[in-house]
């Protein structure tokens, strides 16, 4: 996945009311492994992947790069969100030659129902907003997701299009910042 381009990494960790949304450190390998195993996280991404993988092939510090956001509460990692360039080969986009900044997350099931996740998009939105002004984001959902399809309408996306991709119907959306944002501090 083509990285977010020129900009500086990591930033200072991001604190909202009740999380932090840092860079990823040795720390969180157990918690991504986690996530990316649990059959209920995987439920509209692909599926959980096995375990015995994971362990092979997932990096001693994973998820360092430009764009990726742990998500910590109280210490412990319990997500991530990320910002990545929509691969060109992908459906939906913007433009015709793709590369739009594309907002994704997961968060394991425990932190579920209790709004960190629309927190923590907030923040990277904010970040990605002052970081990269004017420009939009994207995001991509399966409609059946109904969790997914609430926070895209909670954050502000509104639907462009939607198309069959992966087996499913996807929601495809674009959020625009009005103006760059100093809230998240």
């Amino acid at each position: 996945m083509p990285d977010l381009g020129p900009v500086a990494w990591p930033p200072a960790p991001i604190r909202t009311d009740r999380l932090v949304l840092r860079e990823s450190e040795a720390r969180d390998r157990a918690a991504l492994i986690e996530l990316f195993a649990s059959p209920e996280v995987g439920a509209y991404v692909g599926g959980a992947r096995p375990r015995a993988e994971l362990e092979r092939v997932v990096p001693e510090v994973p998820g360092r790069r430009p764009g990726f956001f742990v998500v910590e509460l109280d210490g412990a990692m319990i997500g991530m969100v990320t910002l990545d360039r929509r691969a060109p080969e992908r459906r939906g986009h913007l433009r015709p030659d793709g590369g739009e900044a594309e907002l994704g997350y997961l968060f394991l099931p425990t932190a579920w129902g209790q709004g960190y996740a629309a927190e923590a998009c907030v923040a990277a939105l904010g970040w990605f907003a002052d970081a990269f002004p004017g420009e939009p984001v994207v995001l991509c959902t399966q409609s059946a997701n109904d969790r997914g399809m609430r926070l895209a309408a909670k954050l502000g996306f509104t639907e462009v299009e939607r198309f069959e991709e992966y087996g499913a119907e996807q929601w495809f959306g674009v959020w625009s910042p009005a103006m760059p944002s100093s809230t998240a501090s």
